[in-house]
């Protein structure tokens, strides 16, 4: 079987399973399978696969055609143009999640301690540390095995940070000029309609966001006051419905300068607001 074929083959099986731009990961899975660019294989489409080349990427066709995800497949995500380890036991990393690391990084400078909470992967943590050489970062999950999917990745991008096994600030000890979290938003009875490499391979836990969607919001807003020094800065994404919302609870808390910031596509995103 060569390149070309193996691609074809690959985007076939994957459109009969009704995969979203299946010949786009047919290519991905035959560029990890076998270690090709898409300049060699542009170059040289009629190059023979080895047989153990042949087999990792059928097993992998396989596994998409099953709507396993393709991030689970690989085991690795960018973000922030950095490689980021994942698995079943955290949120794969969104492009539309690096607004709120951007987003943080406009107020956060060396010498800052923040926290980020529901860290899962370590993305958002891992991201500010390493944009921002000298702040101090502690990311918090309530999953240890999300953790161990976090400390894998900090020793991987080798930044400093701390993990804490906590239930939000159930854990957590001292004070924070920034807090960051992308809590789990989502609607529970919105979650039988999500994709099925969603709703079936990422954690429940990180997608559950109870009846209304804004329970861990209302913690937030709640606790976090007590753990950010006086000026210091919240940044939370949000839902594209929830741009009325959150800063509702936000306010209500005493919370000012609240600010909804926009993503690409002009969907609400990330709120930012100040404890006075």
């Amino acid at each position: 079987m060569t390149l070309r074929e193996a691609c074809r083959e690959g985007t076939e099986k994957l459109s009969r399973a009704g995969v979203p731009e299946a010949g786009l990961d047919a290519w991905y899975l035959l560029e990890w399978a076998c270690g090709v660019s898409r300049s060699h294989y542009l170059a040289y489409p009629e190059e023979e696969l080895s047989e153990e080349q042949e087999q990792k990427y059928r097993a992998a066709v396989e596994e998409r055609e099953r709507r396993v995800p393709l991030q689970h497949i690989t085991g690795e995500q960018e973000f922030m143009g950095l490689p980021f380890l994942v698995n079943e036991h955290v949120l794969i990393p969104r492009q539309d999640t690096e607004i709120l690391v951007e987003e943080a990084l406009k107020y956060l400078k060396p010498g800052m301690r923040f926290l980020d909470l529901c860290t899962g992967s370590g993305c958002i943590l891992l991201s500010l540390l390493r944009f921002c050489p000298g702040a101090e970062g502690v990311g918090a999950d309530l999953s240890p095995e999300a953790l161990q999917t976090a400390e894998k990745n900090r020793a991987r991008l080798g930044v400093p940070a701390v993990l804490v096994e906590s239930d939000l600030f159930e854990k957590i000890e001292g004070t924070f000029d920034l807090i960051v979290s992308n809590p789990p938003y989502i609607r529970r009875e919105e979650i039988a309609g999500l994709m099925e490499e969603v709703r079936l391979h990422e954690p429940l836990m990180a997608l559950d966001g109870h009846e209304d969607g804004l329970y861990f919001y209302r913690k937030i807003a709640e606790m976090s006051p007590r753990y950010l020094k006086p000026g210091g800065m919240l940044c939370l994404e949000i839902g594209f419905d929830q741009g009325e919302s959150v800063p509702a609870l936000l306010d209500a808390e005493g919370f000012d300068e609240i600010e909804v910031v926009r993503d690409l596509a002009g969907l609400n995103r990330v709120v930012r607001a100040r404890r006075p």
